[in-house]
């Protein structure tokens, strides 16, 4: 069970994410400690000696550097875990710089979720890390008003690929094959809208997010491939076929408990 008033240390507690796991855990009862960069040095291990968990809530392009910074100088059986949106390579960098227990966990929504999200966080056990560490985490994410699973850093890099990456690759495709001197505004239809509607803020506010977070994840060009192998049936002229593979999704709804 997590106890009550544990300490938590949140690296990168003034992003936007940091702000929101720290209001989150102190729902759960937890006392928040909060560090950005610059790093205090010289008080980083008195700042660090209490904490029952330690969260990267840091850019990818800088957790190498941050783990580096901050590994040497936790307390001995204090857990690290990472909030990034792709496992596998912070796994193997916090493993690499820390002995003690590691968890990599992603929240499944944003720093501003919507009052109806459901909040799941994936849970990645990483080395040394025992299972009564793991309840406690889960424990922790219950009181905060989310809902826990564990997978393995491979299956949700896979799953984030399909989910994040090509979602982002396939509508930044389509909107840059869209020809310019066609007047396409004169013929939009609503479900033309409603697309537009849905990828506008993906492209004019998060496209660096998304790109990177395409990037980083080992399993991108692997769901690219599959994409344009589908991509060819279409060129092909085979339409009823792709579209009778496209009904899987909702065929196995039942199976999803959709």
């Amino acid at each position: 069970m997590f106890p009550e008033m544990s300490k938590i240390v949140i690296v990168g507690g003034r992003g936007r994410m940091g702000r929101m796991l720290e209001k989150s855990f102190a729902m759960a009862g937890a006392e928040i400690i909060c560090l950005d960069r610059p790093l205090p040095d010289e008080e980083l291990e008195a700042l660090l000696s209490p904490a029952v968990f330690v969260f990267l809530a840091v850019p990818i392009s800088v957790f190498s550097t941050v783990v580096d910074d901050v590994a040497p100088k936790m307390p001995s059986g204090a857990i690290l875990a990472d909030i990034c949106s792709v496992k596998v390579s912070p796994l193997m960098i916090m493993e690499r710089s820390y002995p003690g227990p590691v968890l990599g966990t992603h929240p499944l929504f944003g720093p501003e979720p919507d009052i109806d999200d459901e909040l799941k966080v994936a849970l990645c056990p990483g080395r040394n890390i025992s299972s009564s560490q793991i309840t406690m985490a889960e424990e922790l994410f219950k009181r905060s008003g989310m809902l826990t699973f564990i997978t393995s850093a491979h299956e949700h890099d896979q799953a984030m690929a399909c989910i994040q990456s090509l979602n982002f690759v396939t509508t930044v495709s389509y909107f840059a094959s869209l020809p310019g001197n066609l007047d396409l505004e004169k013929y939009a239809t609503p479900s033309f809208r409603r697309r537009v509607d849905s990828a506008r803020k993906m492209l004019n506010e998060d496209a660096f997010l998304f790109s990177s977070l395409a990037e980083d994840n080992p399993y991108t060009g692997q769901m690219i491939r599959r994409f344009k192998s589908f991509l060819n049936l279409s060129a092909a002229g085979e339409l009823e076929l792709l579209q009778d593979k496209a009904l899987w999704w909702w065929r196995n709804e039942k199976k999803r408990g959709g």
